[in-house]
């Protein structure tokens, strides 16, 4: 009866880890891979102790990638900490009031928004949203296949 408890629990993870690809608040790997862990102790799976710290490092190292990549997409693309931070707020506000196209939308905008204050020309702004836009679409892929990995490996064992 446990191990059928700890596999509804790590199947739980393993929804919220896929949806925290794409939801920037929820940290889809991290959440994945304690999916994978809830999974190790019931007597449904055959995980090896290697396995398990590589889908740990791989859920840390797309964690902290996923921070950087969308700074690094908004800078290589000529934004500035104004555009950053624009897109980072843009993705909350088009989440939260524009859901499923804010996604999108909101980081594209907020770093035009912001670097238009700042006093950029429109079109340095817009490449600027454009390298943000990037980023963040560049973040969630990697997370969902990090994710979709965990996903695989953990229904794999399951049956």
């Amino acid at each position: 009866m446990v191990d059928y408890i700890l596999v509804a629990i790590g199947i739980i993870f393993i929804i919220v880890g896929l949806l925290g690809c794409i939801f920037p608040i929820i940290p889809g790997p991290p959440l994945s891979f304690i999916g994978l862990l809830f999974l190790h102790f019931t007597g449904f799976r055959d995980f090896t102790s290697n396995f398990l710290l590589l889908m740990g490092v791989v859920a840390v190292v797309v964690t902290i990638i996923d921070y950087i990549v969308p700074i690094w997409g908004t800078k290589k693309f000529g934004g500035s900490k104004a555009g950053v931070w624009g897109a980072t707020l843009g993705l909350i506000v088009g989440i939260f009031f524009f859901p499923p196209i804010g996604i999108i939308i909101g980081p594209l905008a907020g770093a035009i928004i912001a670097e238009v204050a700042r006093g950029k020309e429109f079109s340095k702004s817009f490449r600027a949203g454009l390298g943000s836009l990037f980023g963040f679409l560049l973040g969630t892929g990697i997370k969902l296949i990090a994710s979709g990995i965990m996903t695989y490996y953990f229904f794999k064992e399951l049956f």
